[in-house]
């Protein structure tokens, strides 16, 4: 089996082999080369100690040289070089208290944690497989190096990283690293927000994000989202729908590309439903008042996994505004973009689109054709440069205050009204027009 390594990766496991020590691409770039992806990075184990590697190369950086890590700097690019080592005790379900260096590749591989990323490569070695992790690759599993309740017990992430990989990678979880993770499911608490937040997100945007149903089964989502455990207990008996909350939100996620807002959009975008059911006298569920309540809860539960402000308040105004009714004619669609915003606007047709493929086929062919009608239209719309934002007025604050308005709240809710004038009419937005229209003042 040939893995083509990159030329510096070459070069910095012949420069440490030339030394007298052994060295191999480690990890998750072997991994992906065998499934004939581009790694992200290349990350290199050697028996040589950290000391060693810096004396052989020009510049290097001390990134976690207590861990036995040394960033190589080649061509403005690093490359992880990290002693062969044995973890101590693990103390908090993170890290370990000490780590032992080893000469003994097996031994270093041994302490990883899926045998899919337990695997060496050099060209004069070739792989170094002892855990089997190849086959697993073709089998397209995802198992434990070792004893599973052992890994687990180390590094509570690892849990998270079962699941995370199942959806990148589309394999399924081997029994026996299921059966762990339901019995271990509970030390995430241990985990740091933004830990959890950092593999949830690569769950959310990865090719297979249905897979959070591996969380829900075993119990992770209980720990870490015990809201999503409350959208699969909650039934949808409308015409609209043939899935329970949860069973729709995941099909709503498969259903939207894979950028970050638009996936956490789509698994916040029902969060609500549970808190604002009803059913009416002919047995049908009624979830009225289920965007903003839903928009309130993706808010804080963005903020508990220590989301960034601008991510919160993309997915927060989209969930908001994702159930709005829209009539499919220019007037309506100007307004629409008006109150959800220029930039946002877009992004929350592809949420109703998404939304929509994750229903029941009832009335399907005519919500269709309203959808494309409202993409339509609003290419029409941004065609024809129609002002949709206060910034886009023919007249600014300072023009009102010139034409004789005072400053003040007023004044501001001068410029709204004029906007909702544009709004319905676009060819009213002259400087003209819109001061010859000034609220009279009171």
């Amino acid at each position: 089996m040939n893995i083509q390594l990159p030329e510096d990766v070459r070069y910095i496991i012949h420069t440490l082999q030339d030394a007298g020590h052994e060295a191999f691409a480690v990890g998750g770039c072997v991994r992906d080369s065998l499934l004939s992806r581009t790694p992200d990075d290349w990350d290199i184990t050697t028996s040589a100690r950290p000391e060693e590697t810096k004396a052989l190369f020009r510049r290097t950086i001390d990134t976690g040289i207590q861990h036995g890590t040394v960033t190589v700097m080649l061509h403005k690019k690093g490359y992880e070089v990290t002693t062969y080592r044995v973890d101590g005790e693990y103390e908090d379900g993170r890290h370990p208290k000490e780590v032992i260096f080893t000469a003994n590749l097996i031994e270093d591989l041994k302490r990883r944690d899926f045998t899919i990323n337990a695997m060496a490569y050099n060209e004069e070695s070739g792989l170094v497989d002892a855990f089997s992790g190849k086959q697993d690759l073709e089998k397209g599993i995802v198992r434990c190096v070792g004893d599973a309740d052992e890994r687990f017990t180390e590094d509570a992430l690892r849990i998270m990283r079962a699941v995370r990989f199942s959806a990148q990678l589309g394999f399924s979880i081997e029994e026996k690293t299921k059966a762990a993770i339901r019995g271990h499911a509970g030390n995430l608490k241990k985990v740091s927000a933004e830990r959890i937040r950092t593999e949830l997100t690569k769950l959310v945007i990865s090719p297979h994000p249905e897979n959070l149903i591996l969380a829900w089964e075993t119990g992770i989502t209980g720990v870490i989202l015990p809201e999503f455990n409350r959208l699969m207990q909650t039934p949808q008996r409308n015409p609209h729908h043939c899935r329970n909350v949860g069973e729709h939100t995941l099909l709503a996620m498969q259903a939207v590309r894979p950028d970050r807002v638009l996936r956490l959009v789509m698994l916040f975008h029902d969060f609500g439903k549970p808190d604002c059911a009803s059913t009416d006298e002919n047995g049908i569920d009624h979830f009225r008042g289920h965007g903003a309540w839903s928009s309130k809860m993706a808010e804080e539960i963005l903020k508990r996994l220590r989301y960034d402000n601008d991510t919160i308040d993309r997915v927060r105004e989209l969930v908001y505004w994702h159930d709005m009714e829209i009539l499919p004619e220019k007037r309506a669609v100007r307004r629409a973009a008006a109150k959800v915003g220029k930039e946002l606007f877009p992004l929350l047709l592809e949420v109703k689109r998404a939304d929509l493929a994750a229903q029941s086929d009832y009335q399907r062919i005519q919500k269709e054709e309203w959808l494309h009608s409202l993409q339509d239209i609003y290419e029409q719309i941004r065609e024809e440069g129609d002002c949709l934002a206060l910034k886009d007025l023919a007249v600014t604050g300072r023009d009102l205050i010139a034409a004789g308005m005072k400053p003040g709240p007023r004044l501001g809710q001068a410029l709204q009204d004029l906007l909702q004038l544009v709004l319905e009419d676009p060819s009213r937005n002259s400087k003209e027009y819109l001061l010859s229209n000034l609220p009279k003042e009171t």
